[in-house]
C-alpha cells in the first residue's frame, strides 16, 4: 500500500542547547525533592522548628508540586510553555533565596511551598517544549531520554549534594543550587527555545482548578500519613476527601467545552493503560526510600554514606534510560516493558533475602537491579504520553505523565510502608524488662528504637524490621508483575515506538483504524 512521503523537521543545534537548558533545569527541579533530606536536622536545629513545622518543610514542596502540575501543564498550553517557563524560573529562583535566607520556620516553609508552585510550572513545560522542538520521533525520543536522564539522575544524587554541601556550608547552600540554573536559563532560554503552546486557547476554568487541588492534595496528604501513623480515621477522611473531589472534577470535565484536563484521553485502552503503568513503575521507585532507611538504621551507615552507597542505582538508572531511545527503534514497547518488569521484579527479590546482621550488600544490589529494569520503562512511558497528544496539547501530556509519577511514588511509600510497619509491629519480640515508655517508643518504629540505645530492644527491633521489608520485596515483584501483564494486555499492539520511515507509533483502534500513541 502506497504511503507518501511526510516532510519532517529535524533539530538543529539551537534546539540541542535549548535541550541542555531544559534538561539542567530538570536535573535542579528534581534534585530540590530530595536534598533537603539531610540538611533537615540542622534546619530544625537552627530555626528551632517543631515535629509538625519539620514535617510541612519536608512535605510542602511535594504537596505543591502534585497539586499544581496539570494546572500549569494546561496553562502552558494556553499562553505559551517558554512564557511560562520563564516566569516559573524566576519565581523559583527568588524563592530559593527566600528559603536559603528564611529567619524562621514559617518563613521556611511559605518560601518551600512557592518553590513548588513554581516547580509544578517547570516540569511539564520542558516535556511540552521538548515535544515541539523535536517533532522527528527518532530525535524526541533521545530527548526525552536526556530530559528523564537528568529528572531521575537529580531524584538519586540530591542526597549526596546535600550532604556535600551541609559538609562544607550551612544548610541554606541547599537551597542555592537552583539559583544559577534558573539564571542561565532566564539568559539563554528565549535564544535557544522554540516557544510553543496554544496561545489564548481557551478560559482557564478555576473552578475545574479548585477541584484538582482537592482531588490530588488531601489524598497525597491521607497516602503520607498512612505510611507515619497506619490506618487511622483521619488518614481515610482525607484520601476520601480526595476521591471525592476527584469525581466531581472528571463530572465537570465532561460537561466544558474547554476542560482543564480532557478525560476523554482515557478512553483509550492503550493511552489508560501506559498511564496507569506509569503510577505504578514509580511505585517499585519507592524501593529508594526503604534502601535509605536500611543503610541508615540497620547497616548503621552515616546519611552521607548511605547516599554514596545507592549511586550504583544512579548509574543503573542513567545507563537503561540513555538506552531506551536506541531499543526503542527495533524492539516493541511491550517487550520493553515485560523485560524490564522482569529486571526489577528480581532486583525487589534481592530485598527479601536481607539479613538484620547489616550486610548491605543486597539492598545495594537489589536496588541497582531493580533501578536498571524499571527506569527504561519510565523513560519509554513519558515518550509514548506525549506521542500519544497532539503537540499542542504537549504539555498536557508531560503533566500528566510528571503527576502520575510523582503521585506513584507517594503512594509507593505509603502503601508499602504500612504493609512494612503492619509487619514490624505483628514480628517484633521485646524482652520483658523493658520499661515502658522504651517498648511504645520501639514499637514506634525502628527510628525510636535507636534513640533508646538498648542493645537487646535495638537487635529485635532491626530484626522485626528486616522482616517488614521482606514482605516489601515481595510486593515490589508483585507490582511488577502486574505492569507486565497490562503490557501483555493492552499495549501487545503498539509496533516499534519509532518506525523505520521516521513516523511516530500509531496502535489499532477496536474497528481496525488507527490512532496516534
Amino acid at each position: 500500500m502506497y504511503r507518501p512521503q511526510v516532510s519532517v523537521r529535524y533539530a538543529t543545534g539551537r534546539e540541542w542547547l535549548g535541550l541542555g537548558v531544559l534538561s539542567l533545569v530538570a536535573f535542579v527541579t528534581s534534585v530540590d525533592v530530595f536534598v533537603l533530606l539531610l540538611a533537615l536536622p540542622d534546619i530544625s536545629r537552627e530555626l528551632g522548628a517543631t515535629a509538625v513545622q519539620q514535617l510541612w518543610i519536608t512535605d510542602v514542596y511535594g504537596f505543591m508540586l502534585v497539586g499544581f502540575m496539570i494546572t500549569a501543564g494546561t496553562l502552558g498550553d494556553r499562553i505559551g510553555r517558554r512564557r511560562l517557563l520563564l516566569a516559573g524560573a524566576t519565581v523559583f529562583a527568588v524563592a530559593s533565596i527566600v528559603a536559603a535566607f528564611s529567619g524562621s520556620p514559617e518563613m521556611l516553609i511559605a518560601a518551600r511551598g512557592v518553590l513548588g508552585i513554581a516547580g509544578a510550572t517547570l516540569a511539564p513545560a520542558t516535556l511540552g517544549l521538548i515535544s515541539g522542538m523535536f517533532p522527528d520521533p527518532r530525535q524526541r525520543a533521545v530527548a526525552v531520554s536526556v530530559w528523564q536522564m537528568c529528572f531521575m539522575g537529580g531524584a538519586l544524587v540530591g542526597p549526596v549534594l546535600g550532604g556535600l554541601l551541609i559538609g562544607h556550608f550551612w544548610w541554606g547552600s541547599v537551597f542555592l543550587l537552583g539559583v544559577p540554573a534558573m539564571v542561565l536559563l532566564l539568559v539563554l532560554g528565549p535564544f535557544t527555545i522554540v516557544e510553543s503552546g496554544r496561545r489564548g486557547a481557551g478560559r482557564l476554568d478555576l473552578v475545574s482548578v479548585g477541584l484538582c487541588l482537592g482531588a490530588i492534595l488531601p489524598t497525597v496528604h491521607g497516602l503520607k500519613e498512612l505510611a507515619n501513623s497506619g490506618p487511622q480515621l483521619h488518614v481515610g477522611a482525607a484520601v476520601g476527601l480526595g476521591v471525592a473531589f476527584g469525581v466531581w472534577f472528571v463530572r465537570r470535565q465532561r460537561r466544558l467545552d474547554d476542560p482543564l484536563l480532557d478525560v476523554s484521553l482515557f478512553t483509550n485502552r492503550a493511552f489508560a493503560a501506559i498511564a496507569l503503568i506509569m503510577v505504578l513503575v514509580t511505585v517499585v521507585s519507592a524501593l529508594m526510600f526503604f534502601t535509605a532507611q536500611y543503610l541508615q538504621l540497620v547497616a548503621r551507615m552515616t546519611a552521607l554514606e548511605a547516599a554514596f552507597a545507592m549511586l550504583p542505582a544512579a548509574v543503573t538508572s542513567l545507563l537503561a534510560i540513555a538506552a531506551t531511545p536506541y531499543l526503542a527503534r527495533t524492539v516493541r514497547p511491550v517487550v520493553i516493558i515485560v523485560a524490564g518488569m522482569l529486571v526489577a521484579g528480581f532486583g525487589a527479590w534481592l530485598f527479601t533475602t536481607l539479613a538484620a546482621s547489616g550486610d548491605a550488600s543486597a539492598v545495594i544490589v537489589g536496588l541497582a537491579i531493580a533501578t536498571g529494569g524499571n527506569s527504561p520503562v519510565v523513560a519509554l512511558g513519558t515518550t509514548l504520553i506525549l506521542a500519544a497528544l497532539p503537540t499542542g496539547n504537549a504539555g498536557s501530556a508531560g503533566a500528566i505523565a510528571e503527576t502520575g509519577t510523582e503521585f506513584g511514588f507517594a503512594f509507593g511509600v505509603a502503601v508499602l510502608g504500612s504493609l512494612a510497619t503492619v509487619v514490624y509491629r505483628a514480628r517484633l519480640v521485646l524482652p520483658e524488662d523493658l520499661p515502658p515508655a522504651a517498648q511504645s517508643r520501639i514499637h514506634d518504629g525502628l527510628p525510636g528504637a535507636v534513640d533508646t540505645g538498648l542493645p537487646a530492644a535495638l537487635d529485635a527491633a532491626r530484626t522485626a524490621y528486616v522482616l517488614g521489608l521482606h514482605a516489601v520485596g515481595w510486593a515490589v515483584v508483585g507490582v511488577a508483575g502486574t505492569i507486565a501483564l497490562l503490557g501483555i494486555a493492552f499495549l501487545r499492539r503498539l509496533p516499534e515506538v519509532i518506525a523505520t520511515d521516521g513516523r511516530s507509533a500509531t496502535s489499532k483502534d477496536e474497528d481496525g483504524g488507527t490512532r496516534g500513541i
